[in-house]
């Protein structure tokens, strides 16, 4: 049983022990299933969390600290969705002296995957080894969160890196850079809100018990919002995310994207690490060849 739930800020603080600031109110409808309205469920609290969490921003972070092997799958694809290019890697990660990088256990690629001085020949996939990979050490990092959104690299890719950081590591926040974006990334805010459902109910995820957050853009905003759709599986226990999915698309006359991503995470030795990363995005800028990649990356510790 679905019911529909008018938050206006009235309803005691009883799920969490932090403490919030009580004038942040949500003021949109919010769908909760009957278990989560019977259990005194505390929605403006939840929203605020959603919206201030670092538990997945720290998963990755955490994923640069200590060794793993991943299996990385790549494939580039036409606009007939045949492969044209592919790489299918074995990559392992070394932790020395507070350094890590990044060996090559096997390699397979198929197409003009590379280009001919060993570069990436295509955006997306030297996004992806920028993200992921480090043939040189890397030294010093740091599980800290704390401020590290607000830093913006120089140079195109920096500013690619630090985009796609935003949309995927604090949903809701606005990304300045990207022309004719304005406000649409602001789906908690007055402007914004206003064009999406938001529900939430009660599941489990791989035996966990979670509360499910779930946002979808109304029938009359199905074109024109930013989200197609953002669920994310929060840990009943202690609200890590364990799961998120998204879906984005967008258009302008000097570019447009259409871009769904699935992260999985688990908890390894007391910490959240991500153990699953998909990828299947189809963009277009104006002074760049249309792209259209799928990657998967799945990580063992």
């Amino acid at each position: 049983m679905v019911m529909a739930f008018f938050v206006y800020g009235l309803c005691p603080l009883r799920l969490f022990s932090q403490t919030y600031d009580t004038q942040s109110v949500f003021r949109q409808p919010v769908l909760m299933d009957s278990f989560v309205l019977k259990s005194g469920f505390d929605v403006n609290a939840f929203i605020r969390r959603v919206r201030n969490d670092t538990t997945f921003f720290k998963a990755f972070k955490n994923l640069r600290l200590v060794p793993y092997e991943a299996v990385n799958d790549i494939k580039v694809l036409d606009k007939n969705e045949q492969i044209q290019a592919s790489m299918h890697s074995t990559t392992k990660q070394y932790r020395e002296s507070d350094c890590r990088y990044t060996k090559v256990i096997s390699e397979k690629t198929t197409g003009g995957f590379y280009g001919r001085h060993g570069e990436y020949e295509y955006y997306t996939t030297e996004l992806f080894a920028s993200l992921f990979f480090a043939p040189k050490p890397v030294c010093n990092e740091t599980d800290i969160v704390a401020g590290y959104l607000d830093a913006k690299g120089k140079g195109g890719l920096e500013k690619s890196k630090y985009q796609l950081k935003m949309l995927i590591f604090n949903p809701g926040a606005k990304v300045s850079g990207i022309p004719f974006m304005g406000d649409r990334a602001s789906i908690f805010d007055e402007g914004e809100a206003e064009k999406y459902d938001f529900r939430i109910s009660q599941d489990t995820f791989e035996g966990e018990d979670c509360f499910v957050f779930r946002i979808m853009p109304k029938p009359a905003y199905a074109h024109k919002a930013l989200y197609n759709e953002l669920t994310t599986w929060f840990r009943a226990g202690d609200y890590s995310i364990l799961a998120r999915d998204y879906s984005l698309s967008y258009s302008t006359l000097l570019y447009d994207f259409d871009v769904r991503m699935k992260v999985r995470t688990k908890n390894v030795g007391g910490k959240l690490f991500p153990t699953s990363i998909g990828y299947d995005g189809n963009w277009h800028i104006f002074t760049k060849k249309r792209e259209r990649v799928r990657f998967t990356m799945d990580v063992a510790y």
